[in-house]
């Protein structure tokens, strides 16, 4: 049955309706949230997508339109008010969390070709910040398969832009539907992944994941055209939107027009070990190899996180008993680049590395380039039967323990700090 569970997810996940809806522990969740479309006059002052005061958030195109999971953009503003226009390629009925300051997230759904106000001086804490001071707007996307498109930025009049400094450290996280935040209350923004980036507080974090597809590039759960292998060196994702925008013609993610990741965090297989998919351990091992080079070659001083795959529950007599995927297969992977760790520059330097395309994705090296960075994280008992909902997905009070352990893992493993010391991190009904 458990090899069954990657095909059934990716039906399902192919069948639902591409209009915003959420679905909680296999319901459709009631929404009720503030209409905030508005139409605004000339005196306000406009930005284009493209000023360099809008800090984009994840993996956003050339025609600002926003990619995989949780990705949003953030800036300072003066003034009183702030409203944003929606573009053509905006999914209808897309579900965007935004927030003033460190005040709690507020959710409104938004359409193609739609201005809407988010900021007006009632908003949740305006009235406790200075008239004069800048002021912070923060938005991400719920949704890990529909977007948005940024067409302009609307302050009221007398109001400007300002660039807010980034944080110094960059985390990467690279997975698929497990990571992305499918079937969570509020999907991408409330996913493990997110509640690590989050809950950290001082970083920047792009989250890679998309539900149904593999580690290995082929094509995997029945509507992914390729897997991380390939996609991750992508601006898009291997969603149907994506396809329609760029058919098989995808633009490559600018890795040097970012900042590099200072930590990478995989959790990824799955789907290759489903059914439809049935990659065996031996290829397996070799690709999760060759990925890590690659990510290696992209960003040598990189340290990587590689996650055990918990894989399902089984009734046992009178308990349960876990079933993980690919234990010796990662454990090998892991193994692989154990030993005393090569200097930073090593993997950027190396032959492999010299001799790819300028985004290193044709790297094809299975023997490990470089040691000492990569680093195991073992779920194995973080998450009981009851942590996973119907739809074989962590509930909501699973991913906040994933979150949890993974954000004590890199305290104790790296020595990171906590950042975020009151701004909401999981919004509205985490828990129940």
């Amino acid at each position: 049955m458990s090899s069954l569970i990657p095909l059934i997810l990716s039906l399902l996940a192919f069948l639902l309706p591409a209009d915003g809806t959420i679905l909680q522990n296999g319901q459709v969740r009631p929404t009720n949230y503030p209409d905030t479309a508005v139409s605004i006059n000339e005196a306000w002052t406009t930005y284009p997508p493209n000023s360099s005061q809008i800090s984009y958030k994840g993996r956003w195109d050339d025609m600002y339109i926003s990619w995989w999971s949780a990705p949003g953009l953030k800036f300072g503003f003066t003034g009183s008010e702030v409203a944003i226009s929606f573009g053509n390629y905006t999914d209808d009925g897309n579900l965007i969390a935004y927030r003033y300051g460190g005040e709690d997230w507020m959710l409104t759904n938004v359409t193609a070709n739609s201005t809407h106000q988010l900021v007006t001086s009632s908003t949740l804490g305006y009235n406790t910040t200075a008239a004069n001071t800048t002021r912070t707007f923060e938005l991400r996307v719920s949704n890990w398969a529909l977007g948005v498109q940024i067409d302009s930025v609307h302050l009221s009049p007398g109001g400007r832009l300002v660039q807010l400094p980034s944080y110094d450290r960059t985390v990467e996280i690279i997975g698929d539907s497990l990571s992305a935040g499918q079937y969570a209350t509020l999907e991408g923004i409330a996913s493990w992944a997110w509640g690590f980036g989050e809950g950290l507080g001082n970083v920047e974090f792009s989250i890679e994941a998309h539900p149904g597809i593999c580690l290995t590039d082929i094509i995997c759960s029945g509507n992914n055209p390729h897997g991380q292998l390939y996609q991750w060196f992508k601006t898009s994702d291997t969603s149907y939107r994506a396809t329609q925008i760029y058919g098989s013609n995808q633009p490559d993610w600018d890795f040097s027009a970012h900042p590099a990741a200072d930590i990478v965090v995989i959790n990824i297989g799955t789907n290759d070990a489903g059914s439809s998919a049935n990659v065996s351990d031996a290829e397996f091992t070799a690709n999760y190899i060759t990925f890590i080079n690659r990510i290696h070659c992209v960003w040598p001083d990189a340290q990587i996180v590689v996650f055990s795959l918990w894989g399902g529950w089984s009734q046992q007599g009178d308990t349960w008993v876990q079933g993980p995927t690919y234990v010796q297969a990662i454990e090998n992977v892991v193994q692989a680049f154990s030993g005393p760790s090569t200097p930073a520059p090593y993997g950027g330097n190396s032959s492999v590395c010299q001799t790819a395309s300028a985004n290193y994705s044709n790297v094809t090296s299975d023997t490990p380039q470089g040691r000492g960075f990569v680093h195991y994280f073992n779920t194995t008992g973080i998450l009981q039967h009851n942590d996973i909902g119907p739809l074989y997905h962590p509930t909501d009070v699973g991913h906040v323990k994933l979150a949890s352990h993974l954000m004590q893992f890199v305290k104790l493993k790296f020595g990171w700090m906590f950042g975020a010391i009151g701004p909401e991190v999981q919004h509205g009904r985490c828990c129940n």
